[in-house]
C-alpha cells in the first residue's frame, strides 16, 4: 500500500520500520524532522508537510495528545485531503475529540478509523501490538494488511471510532490501577520487612500472572524507574481522559481519582519523565520510607 505516517516518536518510529519491512511504501512527517532520518535510511520518503502525508491509499497518525492532534489535523488539512482517503488515528486521545474527528472527516469525504494500540515501544518494535479498531468496516478491511505488519491481533469493536478510544482508556485505567496497587502493596510489605521480589514470586505464579504484575512489579521491587518505557506524565494524561469520558456519561470512577492524584504527586516531585512504575516511589514516600 501507499501510505503516509504522521508522528515518529518511539511508538510511531517502530511502527513505520515494521510497515517498511512488510513492503509498503511510506511517506513520513514529523514536527521534529531529525526523527525521520533513520527511517529514510530504511526506505521511507520524508515529506515536508502533513498535507504531503495525507495522500495515497491511507494515512496513519500517532501523535502525543489532543493538542498535537488538533494542531496537525486541521480543518484545512482535511479540506484538501483526497476524497476516499482513509485516516487511521492510532493515538490515545479523548472520546470527545474522537467524536469530533469522526464528524469532521465524514463531512469532507475522508474515512476515519480509530485504532489505538496496547503495548510499549519494545512491543511495537517486535510488531506484537494489540490493535483496537473501530470505524467503517470497509475502511478497516483496506488497511488490515498494515495492521498485520505491526500487530499480533486486531480487535474490531464497532462502527463508531470513539468506541475504540473508550476501550483503550478503560484498559489504561485498569493498568494504572494495577500499578497503583503494586506500589501500595510494596510500601505495606516494606513496613513489615518482606522483600517485594519474594511477594512477586508468589503472586505472579498464582493469582496475578501476566506482564503487568511481572513487569511493573519487578521495576518497583528494583526501584528502577528509568529509562521510562511508559512515562508517568503520559499515564496521568490517560487517566484524566478516562475520568473525562466517565464524566460525560455520569459514571463515577473513584479509583481513577486516587490514581490521578498519585500521578499528580509524582509529577509534582519531578518524576513525570520516569516510568509509570514510579507510583511505587510515591507510595513509599507517603509511608515515610
Amino acid at each position: 500500500m501507499d501510505i503516509g505516517f504522521i508522528g515518529l516518536g518511539e511508538m510511531g518510529g517502530a511502527m513505520v520500520a515494521n510497515i517498511l519491512k512488510a513492503g509498503h511504501s511510506v511517506r513520513v512527517w514529523n514536527r521534529s524532522p531529525d526523527k525521520a532520518q533513520a527511517l529514510a535510511e530504511l526506505g521511507a520518503q520524508v515529506v515536508g508537510s502533513p498535507a504531503e502525508a495525507f495522500a495515497g491509499d491511507a494515512v496513519f497518525s500517532m501523535l502525543a495528545d489532543d493538542a498535537a492532534m488538533r494542531d496537525v489535523v486541521s480543518a484545512s488539512l482535511l479540506e484538501h485531503a483526497p476524497r476516499g482517503l482513509i485516516h487511521v488515528n492510532m493515538a490515545t486521545i479523548s472520546v470527545s475529540l474522537a467524536e469530533e474527528l469522526a464528524t469532521a472527516h465524514a463531512s469532507r469525504g475522508v474515512h476515519y478509523v480509530a485504532a489505538p494500540v496496547m503495548g510499549r515501544p519494545d512491543v511495537a518494535a517486535a510488531a506484537k501490538l494489540t490493535i483496537v479498531a473501530a470505524g467503517p468496516a470497509e475502511a478497516i478491511d483496506r488497511v488490515q494488511p498494515v495492521f498485520d505488519s505491526i500487530g499480533q491481533k486486531t480487535w474490531r469493536i464497532g462502527s463508531l471510532p470513539q468506541q475504540a478510544n473508550v476501550v483503550k482508556l478503560a484498559a489504561n485505567f485498569m493498568l494504572a490501577s494495577a500499578v497503583e496497587t503494586l506500589g501500595e502493596a510494596s510500601a505495606l510489605l516494606g513496613g513489615h520487612g518482606v522483600a517485594m521480589q519474594d511477594f512477586l514470586d508468589v503472586i505472579t505464579n498464582s493469582v496475578f500472572p501476566g506482564p503487568v504484575y511481572q513487569g511493573y512489579g519487578k521495576m518497583i521491587a528494583e526501584r528502577r524507574y528509568e529509562p521510562a518505557l511508559f512515562k508517568a506524565r503520559l499515564g496521568l494524561k490517560d487517566v484524566r481522559l478516562a475520568l473525562a469520558a466517565a464524566d460525560s456519561v455520569s459514571t463515577p470512577l473513584p479509583v481513577a481519582s486516587v490514581v490521578r492524584d498519585s500521578l499528580i504527586e509524582a509529577v509534582a516531585h519531578g518524576d513525570g519523565e520516569k516510568d509509570f512504575a514510579v507510583l511505587g516511589q510515591v507510595a513509599s514516600r507517603r509511608a515515610g520510607r
